[in-house]
């Protein structure tokens, strides 16, 4: 069975919206090593709507090894509104047993979230989460959309790679 594996980028307050005001300083080559090899182990990625349409307008322009990869893999957007997806090798699912289901199909890879908070708050609340990859940069942003809702539930360690940066990669898995 495939897992399903998110990777956010997070502040040390937790919060992960808009990392484009805060995380660009902490983006290194060891950084983008490990995003890279994330990547390319994947087999499908799947995508929140507004997450798809933030990365539909950027990477099918995009020069270099991740864009070649980003517009070259399958990916899936999870929404009930989108209906005609314009970035190539794009498909759509309109529910989350659409969602579970996908954790059944071939292939050796897991099914890698990019961003989509939202989705990835909704997959973990379900138990539809095999794995939580937090990248925490050293910075305090103060205000913005955070992953965690209140709702309690447990984490188990997989690993930890400090990066240069002085950000850290925490891969979670979520405890049943």
């Amino acid at each position: 069975m495939k897992k399903i594996v998110s990777e956010l980028f997070m502040t040390l307050d937790g919060v992960v919206g808009s990392p484009e005001k805060w995380h660009s300083p902490y983006h290194d080559q060891e950084m983008d090593r490990a995003i890279q090899a994330g990547l390319a182990a994947a087999d499908v990625m799947l995508l929140g709507r507004r997450t798809y349409e933030e990365h539909a307008s950027y990477w099918p322009e995009a020069t270099g090894a991740m864009a070649d990869r980003m517009n070259a893999m399958p990916k899936i957007v999870l929404s009930s509104t989108l209906t005609d997806p314009t970035w190539q090798n794009t498909g759509i699912i309109t529910t989350l047993d659409d969602a579970a289901h996908l954790k059944h199909e071939s292939g050796d890879g897991p099914i890698l979230i990019t961003g989509s908070p939202t989705l990835v708050r909704t997959l973990l609340h379900k138990g539809l989460l095999d794995e939580l990859r937090l990248i925490i940069d050293p910075i305090v942003a103060g205000s913005g959309a955070r992953l965690f809702d209140g709702r309690r539930f447990g984490l188990e360690h997989v690993t930890t790679l400090a990066l240069p940066s002085g950000s850290l990669s925490i891969t979670y898995a979520p405890i049943p």
